[in-house]
């Protein structure tokens, strides 16, 4: 009798623990055999970001007509270009990391990324991205059913949470993904700490694992989760060692990030990486113009972050295997509200940075004058019209990064996208 993770959970085994501080549910991932090391790193800016505190139009008065309090000066923008459409465009002030890597070549800016009939609630917005399928969002993610296809044998580590919480992006059918905050964390914890008895816990509890029952198939479920987490114990204890060449910043994204640059460099088999940072549910007290306002606190955090990740894999050698990309589940209203802040609009930026990134302005900016016969704009001119369907990026990171096909994890085709990748 098979047993899948649906089933063990249905059975009422999912309060069953396990002593060691291991995720709960490890089952085989492959990489598909003669893969090279590429590395997919997914950024989630959590509650969505405000694009055009992002990459301000700063040469569209009705930018500053409709943002009186919020609208960046634009002396203080990070001027980068002009958009296919000959619009000048710059980077919020915070962003000189940002900047830099843009005029490296190795950042791309993919501007209105969405979908028809945006759904502005956090959470099903969040599914929408996450599955890339806005008419049933309940499924299995993009990248889960990436992992889905990937043959044997298998790598416990091929994927990696950074976050508590598995995403749905790489929840899958057939596989699971580790979720590891923090790799300090991830080891076994004998009932008998600091002792002479501890290595001898993790050894008994390693040859109760390797029993299988097949006449207990939740046993042998369980103990084959067990079996997985115990050969990634010294692999993830690895990353604990990791002495990066660029000084991350102390928040929980830079630390990710770092940890994330471990894994790469002590090369433990992880290829797709999941890391998440919030506070961008921006409705009140955005203050984009003041020193320690909560939105520079944001973008702050982000090109700090970014900044060192990146220098830190162009130091190791590794930035050419490495490509991350950035979403956020929608993009903000184009006037200010009356708290200071931005409400949920449609569409957003999507960031890709790398080593094999054409770096560059993908897609027009928006033009921001009010009126239902906008056709950049909707919802009676109060929301960014999409111009990218975000699964068309999705389409080119699986195709031309992952090696995949791109219409079979989709389950249609969205080629013909942003050609932000060499």
């Amino acid at each position: 009798m098979s047993m899948t993770r649906r089933d063990f959970v249905r059975g009422g085994v999912a309060a069953f623990t396990v002593g060691f501080a291991a995720p709960r549910f490890l089952s085989e991932l492959a990489m598909a055999q003669g893969q090279s090391r590429r590395n997919l790193v997914v950024l989630y800016l959590s509650g969505g970001n405000d694009a055009l505190s992002t990459l301000i139009p700063y040469t569209d008065p009705q930018y500053y007509a409709r943002r009186t309090a919020l609208a960046i000066p634009a002396a203080t923008v990070l001027q980068i270009g002009t958009d296919s459409s000959g619009r000048p465009l710059g980077l919020n002030p915070r962003l000189v990391g940002l900047r830099t890597i843009y005029n490296a070549g190795r950042l791309a800016i993919i501007q209105r990324t969405g979908y028809p009939n945006s759904s502005r609630s956090h959470f099903q917005g969040t599914d929408i991205w996450s599955t890339a399928d806005p008419s049933s969002p309940q499924g299995p993610g993009w990248l889960g059913r990436y992992l889905d296809m990937l043959p044997s044998p298998v790598d416990p580590l091929t994927a990696w949470s950074t976050v508590r919480e598995t995403p749905r992006t790489l929840l899958a059918r057939t596989v699971g993904v580790p979720s590891i905050p923090d790799p300090v964390q991830y080891a076994f914890a004998s009932p008998n700490p600091n002792t002479p008895d501890a290595p001898l816990g993790r050894q008994s509890a390693t040859r109760i694992a390797s029993h299988l029952p097949v006449d207990k198939p939740h046993l042998a479920f369980v103990n084959a989760t067990s079996q997985a987490a115990f050969a990634t114990l010294d692999r993830v204890a690895e990353v604990t060692t990791y002495v990066p060449t660029a000084a991350y910043p102390n928040n929980g994204l830079g630390q990710a990030l770092r940890t994330v640059a471990g894994a790469m460099v002590r090369g433990i088999g992880t290829r797709v990486f999941w890391v998440q940072t919030g506070g961008f549910d921006t409705h009140a007290g955005q203050n984009t113009n003041i020193a320690n306002g909560s939105y520079n606190t944001l973008m702050n955090t982000l090109n700090a972050s970014l900044l060192a990740f990146y220098t830190d894999l162009l130091n190791q050698g590794l930035l050419n295997d490495t490509l991350l990309l950035q979403f956020s589940e929608f993009g903000r209203r184009v006037s200010e509200n009356g708290s200071a802040g931005t409400d949920h609009g449609a569409a957003g930026l999507m960031f890709a940075m790398g080593g094999g990134v054409r770096g560059g302005l993908y897609g027009t900016a928006a033009d921001l004058r009010a009126g239902a016969d906008n056709p950049t704009l909707e919802n009676n001119g109060n929301d960014v019209r999409h111009e990218t369907d975000f699964r068309s990026v999705y389409a080119t990171v699986i195709d031309r990064w992952l090696g995949a096909d791109s219409t079979v994890v989709l389950g249609q085709n969205f080629r013909g996208g942003p050609g932000f990748l060499a």
